[in-house]
């Protein structure tokens, strides 16, 4: 399993939830893993051993070290030369990409195909694009698949790394540049999504983000498989970090985590729901759009909790409508594990206006909390959440029809009358919260998958 990130380790947002959500997953239903990581540095290991690697000189050197960590088990971290920063993509003084990223990628690939032919692993299972370029260099004989998390980082490069991208480099020519997805898309034995509504979207040109006519090309080979979450951690029956427990036979817990939020944050305890927003900030999380809803909230009535960061121009516009409404919108700058139970734990709706959504993963935590979910339709999203005024009988949710200022006003307002109806709210958040969100199914697809590429071997 390559992964440039993997929970405990490292975490910037889904994917490392994702590793080590699957991971776990797999370990239990008896399957062998070696996760694969960089090694960015600071970390130690338990029973530490080190594997040095044969790789070419434009790498600079690579060594593997073995060792235990944590909940994530066993891992197997590559160092090569410049891998080790603070942050795994961005300069945290500048917010902007570090500008050696796909030598420092690339090079990681490379240990890590080195590190395969040593191995010899049934499967190799490369994530996104930091790990791509490891299927240029696997013999004709290794069985891969790989799994995209996002199409919109692809990994480009300059066209002077075809040379060392070996014999398949073609594969990974795009235009005037190296593409590492383009490449991995062409080779791999199996190409899977995290959803399998965002699988059908990227065949098509605009989502596809130049890749829709590679994944088309690859037909049946490229599949959609939901993820899941951790329901330990997400588990409001067991969860430290709330003021009071729950489960979906005591749902009326969830108005003293409401008083207590409102009154950590400094909000107003009503009328009319509280909605929560935990995100990264950036043009395809839609939390711009928030914008146009802030002056509305207390008309609805409603009040509004957002845990986030990232677009900058996106933090200064939420920091300004929660300084010209302070006791109806709240804003907390950056990412707070516990206060993002607590928000859900609180909250009577979330919202989740994404323009895209290979998965995510918030809409499942605030089911498991009883916060019922107001989403775009799009991606994971759309294989999550069943509308409520459509589907009376097996709503979940609210879904917006658009995803524009106006959609997201009419689709609140529409869950501000489903929050109003108490019955009826009752039956939703049940749904959502006795759903199966864990990691047990996908795993168990993940194997029939890998498994249906030995077979065709």
């Amino acid at each position: 399993m390559l992964t440039a990130e993997i929970e405990p380790l490292v975490s910037t947002g889904g994917l490392a939830a994702a590793s080590a959500g699957l991971v776990a997953a797999l370990r239990h239903e008896g399957v062998e893993v070696d996760v694969v990581a960089p090694d960015y540095g600071g970390w130690e290991l338990d029973d530490e051993h080190v594997v040095v690697l044969d790789v070419p000189p434009w790498v600079g050197g690579a060594s593997v070290r073995v060792g235990r960590h944590g909940r994530a088990g066993e891992v197997h971290l590559v160092t090569c030369p410049g891998l080790a920063r603070p942050h795994p993509y961005v300069d945290p003084a500048t917010g902007e990409g570090w500008g050696d990223n796909e030598h420092r990628f690339f090079a990681f690939s490379r240990a890590a195909a080195a590190y395969a032919e040593l191995r010899r692993p049934d499967i190799v299972h490369a994530n996104d694009w930091h790990t791509a370029t490891a299927l240029a260099h696997l013999p004709s004989d290794q069985a891969t698949v790989l799994a995209i998390h996002n199409l919109a980082f692809q990994g480009w490069g300059d066209i002077g790394w075809l040379a060392n991208l070996g014999p398949h480099q073609e594969q990974f020519r795009l235009g005037y540049a190296v593409n590492a997805l383009a490449g991995a898309v062409a080779l791999a034995d199996r190409i899977v999504t995290v959803s399998p509504r965002y699988a059908t979207e990227i065949r098509e040109d605009e989502p596809g983000m130049g890749l829709a006519a590679h994944l088309r090309g690859r037909g049946d080979d490229l599949v959609g498989i939901l993820n899941g979450i951790d329901v330990d951690e997400w588990d409001p029956a067991t969860d430290q970090a709330i003021a009071a427990r729950f489960d979906s036979t005591s749902l009326d817990a969830k108005r003293l985590n409401h008083d207590a939020l409102c009154q950590e944050l400094g909000l107003e305890p009503g009328p009319g729901p509280l909605i929560g927003c935990v995100s990264r900030f950036s043009h395809q999380k839609g939390i711009d759009l928030l914008a146009e809803v802030g002056p509305v909230l207390a008309r609805v009535p409603a009040r509004l909790a957002i845990l986030g960061s990232g677009d900058r121009a996106t933090e200064e516009v939420i920091a300004d409508l929660a300084a010209r409404f302070p006791h109806v919108i709240s804003f907390r700058q950056g990412y707070d594990a516990d206060l993002a139970h607590r928000i859900f734990a609180a909250a009577d709706l979330t919202v989740i206006p994404s323009r895209f959504e290979p998965c995510g993963l918030t809409q499942m935590q605030a089911m498991r909390y009883g916060t019922i979910p107001v989403v775009s339709d799009v991606g994971g999203l759309h294989d999550t959440v069943v509308d409520a005024d459509a589907h009376p009988r097996s709503g979940t949710g609210i879904v917006m029809a658009a995803v524009s200022g106006a959609g997201l006003t009419d689709a609140i307002h529409r869950a501000a009358r489903l929050w109003a109806r108490a019955p009826r709210r009752l039956r939703v958040q049940q749904r959502g919260m006795q759903h199966d969100w864990s990691w047990v199914e996908p795993a168990r697809r993940y194997i029939d998958l890998y498994r249906s590429v030995l077979g065709s071997r």
